[in-house]
């Protein structure tokens, strides 16, 4: 039954994009003032379209779903498997099914995603020729391969070698033909998809480039024969079409939004379209005239239109970086930025290795100062170091081979750290070179912190944080150090790996990542580690069986033990704010417990010495009285101060009590590997000292100001 005092959301598309959308939903402040009703076209909710290719590997429709069991149910979300919405009312704010349901909406969000391109080839819709998308395609397919030996992929893109690749491994004599000079044009140049080819077809797939495929008629030694432009022809079993995509745009364009003029749902900033109560996301949504074909604007987007509608955040979509790095049948490819050196003047720099298949390119500035753009094909370890080049605008080395040269020892190519001048900035924070933290390393520096101590490099934003660690062990190794990246005796990874682990494979608990991937029964070290990142995962309430060992003192009980054994409470007060009852019953339960107060740092009052017998009466007095816990022993979100702001300070230019309010209660239970303050301050005389917190935020004429990692 549907709360009528909630707003009807109705989503429209349950691919990544539409599934991740509910998510942030779920997860946002504002998200349990909607009703969320979800309509998924196909058979089998929201899975990893990207790794689909791994299906024809043995992978199952359940190891690619990215909906965990009983999720939708758990978070209150309707949703109608099968179903797919025919048509929109924007006048009666409705939408209609296929299978006949009406729903009304007070928000609508489109997530329809797009469909494969097929050209208006003769001969194009017959039993054994697909398109490469669904699970259902991939059936198909797999079906058509067993009664074929041949198999034919229109389409030499990312897509389309995939295929080649799932055709390969079904047994069949694979092509791939593509209608452009080289492979991969989108990403690659002339030379890198040359290279690429040679790579590919060493591989066992031929490749026939340059073809524009006229005709598909019946073959003499094989079920079809495709006839090309050009004269001449192939022929095969079986087709699968891979030459792009299109937005499904359908829908919006029959109800009347703004459409692009190749098709696309307009949409602005805030990821809203022509009409203000409908949003678009994902490959459906045109922005600034640009579709965008990868997952991760998609879930940027997703973000965006969940701040747009609960009013909980203030994302904004403003375009996305389109670097990828891949590995296709085997094969490392990355591009990075303009690839292609479109830029007015840009200049290029390339290095090829025919005989081991390995190509490079990096392209520069007109006025030669920074990096724009990069190509790897058959070696990309220096895709990292390259993004990041080009995305902070690093400075360049007075060699530039040696960005993409193998050195001349012989030792393997690859750029990494050790290649950056001694000027480079490594932390632009606090401007240290790499220069620097050699020589920090040279006066005994072993250990991070050391570093940081030293140069203050990585405690700003903390973006160098990586290079920073790759260069000290870079360094170490150089003086015969041996590092050990290992998080401690128990686990043979870093925290890092040991994120990618949890979340890959989907692990739960601790006790099932020491029993995969570790040994013993853990320490002081790992067990912290892995709570943070089990919580940072799944979110579980951490008192649960599996996760409660992991948690110390402080978390259990809801307060801070102190020196002499007893413990100190601190309930929440977002924004300083409360209420004469709210203070009232906080003087009662201290009175009644004989309890020492005292005012806060951040603006709460604390409670000290509690017994811890004595916990639970005192939290049910409080929790009664409108408290609850503020976290004040948690890794996680402590307060958010603020001054009084325009509602009483003469000189306030924002309200800066609602706005704290605001933050607090958004962000109140997350959970991080160390404790989180922020502050909001009314003006930039900053009484809430808002820059010297871990997050600020400070009141100008023009709006608001964000710091980061001021502490």
């Amino acid at each position: 039954m549907v709360n009528k005092n909630y707003q009807r959301l109705v989503i429209v598309g349950n691919g990544m994009v539409g599934h991740r959308f509910v998510e942030e939903m779920v997860q946002s402040e504002g998200g349990g003032n909607f009703q969320i009703t979800t309509f998924c076209e196909e058979s089998e909710v929201a899975y990893d379209r990207v790794g689909l290719s791994s299906y024809f590997a043995g992978k199952t429709r359940s190891d690619l779903s990215l909906v965990p069991q009983g999720y939708y149910d758990e978070n209150g979300v309707e949703i109608f498997i099968g179903d797919r919405v025919e048509s929109i009312d924007r006048g009666a704010k409705t939408v209609r099914s296929a299978q006949g349901r009406e729903l009304s909406y007070d928000k609508l969000v489109l997530a329809t995603g797009s469909y494969p391109f097929v050209p208006p080839i003769e001969g194009r819709e017959q039993e054994h020729i697909h398109v490469y998308r669904t699970f259902d395609d991939l059936e198909a397919i797999k079906a058509s391969a067993g009664e074929s030996k041949s198999g034919v992929v229109l389409g030499g893109g990312l897509l389309g070698l995939e295929c080649a690749n799932a055709l390969k491994n079904l047994g069949l004599d694979a092509h791939v033909v593509e209608f452009a000079p080289t492979l991969m044009g989108v990403q690659l140049d002339e030379d890198g998809g040359e290279t690429l080819r040679s790579k590919v077809e060493a591989l066992g797939v031929k490749v026939h480039t340059g073809k524009n495929t006229q005709r598909i008629a019946g073959g003499d030694s094989s079920r079809y024969r495709l006839e090309f432009a050009d004269g001449s022809s192939l022929e095969a079993d079986m087709i699968v079409f891979s030459v792009g995509i299109r937005p499904r745009d359908e829908i919006a364009r029959a109800c009347g939004l703004e459409i692009g003029e190749r098709g696309g749902v307009v949409i602005d900033e805030e990821c809203r379209t022509s009409d203000e109560n409908i949003f678009a996301i994902g490959e459906c949504a045109l922005w600034e005239g640009r579709i965008f074909g990868l997952v991760a604007p998609g879930y940027s987007m997703a973000g965006v239109a969940a701040d747009a509608i609960t009013g909980a955040g203030q994302r904004l979509f403003e375009g996305a970086d389109m670097s990828t790095k891949l590995k296709l049948l085997g094969v490392d490819v990355a591009s990075i930025g303009d690839s292609h050196g479109r830029t007015k003047d840009s200049r290029s720099f390339s290095f090829r290795d025919e005989l081991k298949g390995i190509y490079k390119k990096i392209v520069i500035s007109p006025d030669g100062s920074k990096l724009i753009g990069a190509i790897l094909v058959g070696e990309a370890e220096e895709y990292g170091t390259l993004l990041q080049m080009v995305l902070n605008e690093m400075p360049l080395p007075e060699d530039l081979g040696s960005l993409i040269l193998p050195s001349s020892d012989g030792a393997p190519a690859g750029l990494g750290v050790d290649a950056l001048p001694d000027g480079a900035a490594i932390c632009s924070c606090h401007n240290v070179t790499k220069g620097a933290i050699v020589a920090c390393v040279e006066e005994g520096a072993t250990t991070i912190g050391e570093l940081k101590s030293m140069t203050k490099a990585s405690t700003g934003c903390g973006g160098c944080a990586t290079m920073c660690k790759q260069l000290l062990d870079c360094e170490l190794a150089k003086r015969g150090v041996d590092v050990n990246t290992d998080l401690c005796e128990h686990f043979a990874f870093t925290r890092q790996e040991l994120y990618g682990l949890v979340r890959v494979e989907k692990i739960r608990s601790f006790a099932a990542l020491l029993e995969k991937h570790g040994r013993g029964a853990g320490c002081e070290i790992c067990k912290p580690a892995v709570a943070s990142i089990l919580a940072a995962c799944w979110n579980d309430y951490i008192l649960e069986d599996d996760h409660v060992s992991l948690q110390d003192t402080n978390d259990r009980f809801l307060a801070n033990m102190q020196k002499n054994g007893t413990y100190s409470i601190v309930p929440r007060v977002p924004g300083g704010e409360i209420t004469p009852d709210m203070l009232v019953a906080i003087g009662t339960v201290a009175k009644k417990w004989n309890l020492y107060t005292k005012i806060t740092g951040g603006q709460r009052i604390d409670l000290f010495g509690a017994r811890q017998e004595q916990l639970p009466d005192i939290w049910e007095e409080l929790i009664a009285a409108g408290f609850e816990s503020g976290h004040a022993y948690g890794k996680a979100l402590r307060t958010v101060k603020s001054c009084v702001g325009s509602t009483w300070c003469r000189y306030g230019l924002h309200d800066s009590v609602g706005l704290a309010v605001e933050i607090e209660n958004r962000y109140k239970g997350l959970r991080s590997p160390h404790k989180l303050k922020m502050a909001v301050s009314g003006c930039t005389r900053e009484c809430a000292e808002a820059q010297g917190k871990d997050v600020g935020v400070i009141a100008t004429e023009a709006g608001w100001n964000l710091y980061v990692c001021g502490n």
